[in-house]
This record gives structure tokens, C-alpha cells and sequence, in this order.
């Protein structure tokens, strides 16, 4: 190992690329650390959008999206385009985020050249290999074989110990969305949401995702759900940055297009969905990203999904799980907009996935194990010590 220690960071997503940009930038700015990006463009459109956010100029580029592109595709790609790129970089370790399909074939790629792998966010799990599907066998493969792991919670690490990692190669950091939200969050210069000008600013607003491939079966009911909030007392508005995926926007479109406040929009930026989580009073999604992000800002958030991977938000009174049941979407979400205690319990309740600070300690604590030193100390937060499921 050279003096300076080279990190590749490996994304390709938005999800991964958000939560991944602190990182990068907290390697930049080390004096020790050459650190190099790659990313695998299997979100074209919108990686090219927060790269330029974040300032972030790659050193390679796999460009491997093609239309409607498979699950095989993209690791074939990923695995087989790696292989000359960790031949030219000849990093000291490679860094990949979660649970995308990008990340698991490039620590496949890196284990084959003997290039440790870090997992940041590692330990996640519904305890489901379907559900979140492919994302909780993309944890547990990219898990498998990483060296290093970055888990976000105190449960994360438990379960790592659970599946016989050493306890020396996992340190608690807080999630680096919660340091990519509240710096964004914070900027004076955040866009207007598209179309958002549309909106009644006298009437709740709630933002709406919905994308998960375990949901494509229940993208219609999920639908007609939607249709009966809009129709509860409150007269509640949606804002729905609807994902291109043929298998959700034209059942968005058909059951929703052309309803009184239901504001359906093409994809939009990172920025502007900061910005539209600022402005909504309420927030219903199956993203991951979304159950730790939204509340930095005190949005109750309703998830949309019969597990969930972060229980620690349930435990904490963050979020709730409502599953795909048209019942239970539309009654949660009366309960909220009906009932201001139930509200303010939600929006009051204490984040528990970090602190701003997880970049950092990924940073400190790669360089204390690589290269000697001081390790950082782990991010404490709220702890939860079961698995959470979809309730009636």
C-alpha cells in the first residue's frame, strides 16, 4: 500500500449517489486519501443531475444503462466494465453503498482482484430475501463480501454480529443520507418543484413516491388508494414525481391523470424533491431513502410496503407501516390529516439515523484501520431491537 491511500467510491443510482456524495466529498477534502469515483450510470438522466449538484466529477464512467434494461444486464455490465477499471485505478479499496444491483457487482468485481470492499449503509435487513426485491439479497451478497462495514444503527451492527462478521470490522456511523439531506436542506438556492406553483398553499400537500418492483404487482390498488385520500374531508392535494417505469406511470396516469389535486410530474431532481419534502405536510412512500430523510424535517412518513428494513424508525414514532392495502393507506393517512396529536407525535419524534456527521467517521475510521491512528467514535442514536412488519 502507497503512502496515500487511493478509495475508490463506486454508485451509480440516485439513491446511491445522494448517499454516497458526503462520502466523496469527505475523501476529497482528506490530506492523506487520493480518492477516485466511478460510477456506473445505471440511472443515466438522473446520476448526470447529482453529480452536477454535488459537484462531483467521476474518473470513470461504465455507462452501462440501456431501455428497460434487466437486472442481469446491469451486473453483467457492472462486473465485466469493472475489470479495466480496477486494473488502470489500482485502488487500496473500493467503497459501494446499500443495496443497489451497481454495488453488489462491483465488490464482486473488486473480491476477484483481492481489493477490500467497503459496504457504507451495511447491515440492513427485513429478514425477507423477496422483500425488498432484489434489494435485500443485493445487502446480504454485497455484505458477504465486503471487508469493511459502515453500518448506519447500533441494530445494523447486531445483525452483522449475527451473521458471524468480526466485530473489529464493523463501526456505527449514522446514514450519510441524513449528512446529504440537512446540507442541501440548508442551501439558500433550493428550486421550486415543478409545477408546485399548481397547488393550493391553504390546503395539505402530500408528497407522494412509489416505484419498488415488489410493488409493481399492487401498483393499481396503491392507485385507487390514493384516488380516496384525495377525496377525505381535509381535501388533501398529491405531489407525485411519478417514476418512468411502464409499470407505474401509465397506471398513475389512467387512475389519477386527470383528478382534482393529484399533481402528477415527471422525475424530478434531487433538489427539488428537498425542497417539495420541505414544503409537504405529509409524506406517503415505498423508498428507503425517504423513511430516514423526510424526517430531518418533522414529516410523518407512511410506508407504503409490508416490511421494512429500517425499524428503527417505527421504534422511534417516525414512521408507519401501511402496507399496499387500500384500508390502510387511506386510514392512516385520515388519521393524520384529521387528528393534530397523531401528527405531532410523528413530526416531534427524534430521528434516529444520524447526526450529519457519518462521512466523516467512514473517512477517520478507514484511514485509522488502513494507515494506524486514532478511530473515530461511533454514532449513538435510538436503538430498536425488533423487525418491523405491516400492521392492520
Amino acid at each position: 500500500m502507497s503512502e496515500r491511500l487511493r478509495v475508490m467510491s463506486v454508485f451509480g443510482t440516485r439513491p446511491d449517489t445522494i448517499k454516497m456524495a458526503p462520502v466523496v466529498t469527505a475523501l476529497r477534502d482528506h490530506p492523506g486519501i487520493d480518492d477516485l469515483v466511478c460510477v456506473s450510470a445505471q440511472h443515466r438522466q438522473m446520476l448526470d443531475d447529482l453529480l452536477a449538484l454535488f459537484s462531483i466529477a467521476p474518473n470513470y464512467d461504465l455507462d452501462v444503462m440501456t431501455e428497460d434494461q434487466t437486472l442481469t444486464e446491469i451486473t453483467t455490465r457492472v462486473l465485466v466494465r469493472m475489470e479495466s477499471v480496477l486494473e488502470d485505478a489500482r485502488p487500496d479499496v473500493v467503497l459501494v453503498h446499500g443495496d443497489t444491483t451497481t454495488s453488489t457487482a462491483a465488490a464482486l468485481a473488486a473480491f476477484y482482484r483481492h481489493v477490500p470492499v467497503g459496504h457504507v449503509e451495511a447491515g440492513l435487513r427485513t429478514g425477507n430475501r423477496w422483500l425488498p426485491y432484489p434489494e435485500e439479497m443485493n445487502r446480504r451478497l454485497t455484505g458477504a463480501l465486503a471487508s469493511f462495514h459502515f453500518a448506519p444503527t447500533e441494530l445494523a451492527r447486531r445483525r452483522l454480529l449475527e451473521e458471524n462478521v468480526g466485530a473489529d470490522e464493523i463501526v456505527v456511523t449514522g446514514n450519510t443520507v441524513i449528512d446529504a439531506f440537512a446540507q442541501t436542506a440548508a442551501r439558500d438556492d433550493l428550486p421550486a418543484p415543478a409545477r408546485w406553483d399548481s397547488l393550493d398553499p391553504d390546503l395539505p400537500v402530500i408528497l407522494v413516491t412509489a416505484h419498488r418492483r415488489e410493488n409493481h404487482a399492487y401498483m393499481s390498488q396503491i392507485c385507487e388508494a390514493l384516488h380516496a385520500v384525495v377525496a377525505l374531508p381535509q381535501r388533501p392535494q398529491l405531489y407525485w414525481p411519478v417514476h418512468p417505469s411502464p409499470r407505474v406511470a401509465p397506471i398513475a396516469h389512467d387512475v389519477l391523470g386527470d383528478l382534482p389535486r393529484a399533481v402528477l410530474v415527471e422525475p424530478i431532481d434531487y433538489a427539488q424533491m428537498v425542497a417539495a419534502v420541505k414544503a409537504s405536510t405529509l409524506v406517503l412512500t415505498d423508498s428507503g431513502g425517504l423513511q430516514e430523510e423526510a424526517p430531518c424535517l418533522g414529516k410523518p412518513v407512511l410506508v407504503m410496503r409490508e416490511e421494512t428494513e429500517r425499524p428503527e424508525g417505527l421504534r422511534a414514532g417516525t414512521l408507519r407501516l401501511v402496507g399496499h392495502d387500500q384500508r390502510q393507506i387511506v386510514e392512516a393517512t385520515r388519521q393524520l390529516l384529521g387528528d393534530s396529536d397523531a401528527y405531532a407525535a410523528m413530526a416531534r419524534a427524534a430521528n434516529p439515523y444520524g447526526d450529519g456527521h457519518a462521512a466523516r467517521r467512514i473517512v477517520d475510521w478507514l484511514v485509522a484501520r488502513l494507515q494506524g491512528g486514532a478511530y473515530p467514535a461511533p454514532f449513538k442514536a435510538l436503538q430498536a431491537d425488533r423487525r418491523a412488519r405491516a400492521v392492520p
